[in-house]
């Protein structure tokens, strides 16, 4: 039987293995079948800011599953964003806001938002500052 996109022979019935990729899990199994973060209310835009709890440094992460513990362990080092995290672990977006809802209820992580663009200063202001600065 060979593999309908690249033409690799694979073996029978070996459907969740791919000759490059390696071993296959479907993003439900990482989830638990769930779509939608747990009861936090925190909504995981892609521009949501995840930082590693700072009273999370020592939790025992052998409870956690290996998702998990790739979200922390970027993390770790700087804040991230929903998408760099999906980025960066190699899942899709839906799986990392499930997977963030639960770190975020084991207190292992904080989520933020970054400044509305309404909070943000006018572009008209910005201008006159700069125009301001060239005046000096």
């Amino acid at each position: 039987m060979n593999d309908h996109l690249t033409g690799a022979p694979r073996e029978q019935g070996s459907q969740w293995y791919d000759n490059e990729a390696g071993p296959l899990v479907r993003p439900y199994a990482m989830t638990g079948g769930r779509t939608k973060p747990g009861p936090t209310g925190v909504r995981f835009d892609l521009i949501a800011l995840v930082t590693l709890d700072a009273g999370a440094s020592g939790f025992d992460d052998t409870a956690l599953g290996p998702e998990h513990r790739a979200l922390v362990d970027l993390c770790r080092n700087e804040t991230q964003s929903v998408a760099e995290l999906a980025a960066g672990a190699d899942l899709p977006v839906g799986v990392v806001r499930v997977l963030l809802g639960d770190l975020l209820e084991l207190g292992c992580v904080t989520v933020s938002r970054p400044v509305p663009p309404a909070q943000l200063p006018d572009e008209r202001i910005l201008r006159e500052v700069i125009e301001g600065l060239r005046a000096l």
